[in-house]
């Protein structure tokens, strides 16, 4: 298939789904989905596969067991990419991420002495400038409030220089775009592959380090 563009109806589809996410809905509108939303993300897909790897499209049902929210249905798409990408689409529009949005115990060791050596910390830095740089976002979802156990200074030591870096319990370079006038163009493919490239010092950095 193709990429044209993302459809739309995608938009229209998430704004319903948020009012009425039920099975009810879901039913009535699976056809809808399968062509409007999930069949335009499979093109991209294809359409970015050969610069940034296979991607997967992830299942549109939520895992509910363990939330007091039992509604069943996610209200995005989302595409993860085998190089570390991810877009997806939702009522708000198009938005795209590349890192780690929460380190499990062993990549956060690694992460960790990875800041603290002067190397690779230094790297890192350089990596995140340049993606801010790019104009894109660095977000943390969680963070310590202080340096981790074994970073911290002695009394009347300095901190540790990349004592912020250390907090982070996962790192992501993030745009969100809302719904451009490219949404349903084939531009959007181009538009999502630069943001996959500008956000590489720091997806490759964590590929290297961390993963």
């Amino acid at each position: 298939m193709h990429f044209d563009g993302f459809d739309d109806d995608a938009i229209t589809f998430y704004r319903e789904l948020t009012l009425r996410n039920d099975r009810a809905f879901w039913l009535e509108n699976r056809d809808r989905y399968e062509n409007r939303v999930a069949g335009p993300m499979h093109a991209l897909a294809d359409a970015l596969a050969p610069e940034f790897g296979a991607a997967r499209l992830f299942r549109p049902y939520r895992d509910v067991r363990f939330s007091r929210d039992k509604s069943p249905y996610k209200l995005h798409a989302g595409l993860t990419f085998e190089r570390g990408g991810y877009v997806q689409v939702s009522a708000e529009g198009v938005a795209a991420g590349a890192g780690v949005d929460l380190f499990d115990r062993d990549q956060l060791e690694r992460y960790r002495r990875a800041v603290d050596a002067p190397a690779t910390g230094a790297a890192l830095e350089r990596a995140i400038a340049a993606v801010e740089a790019a104009g894109h976002a660095i977000v943390v979802s969680d963070r310590l409030k202080t340096a981790p156990r074994g970073f911290r200074p002695e009394a009347g030591e300095p901190p540790h220089p990349r004592a912020e870096l250390l907090r982070y319990k996962g790192l992501v370079a993030w745009t969100d775009w809302g719904i451009p006038d490219w949404f349903a163009t084939a531009a959007a493919a181009d538009e999502i592959a630069r943001f996959l490239r500008e956000s590489e010092p720091v997806s490759g950095w964590l590929r290297d380090t961390v993963r």
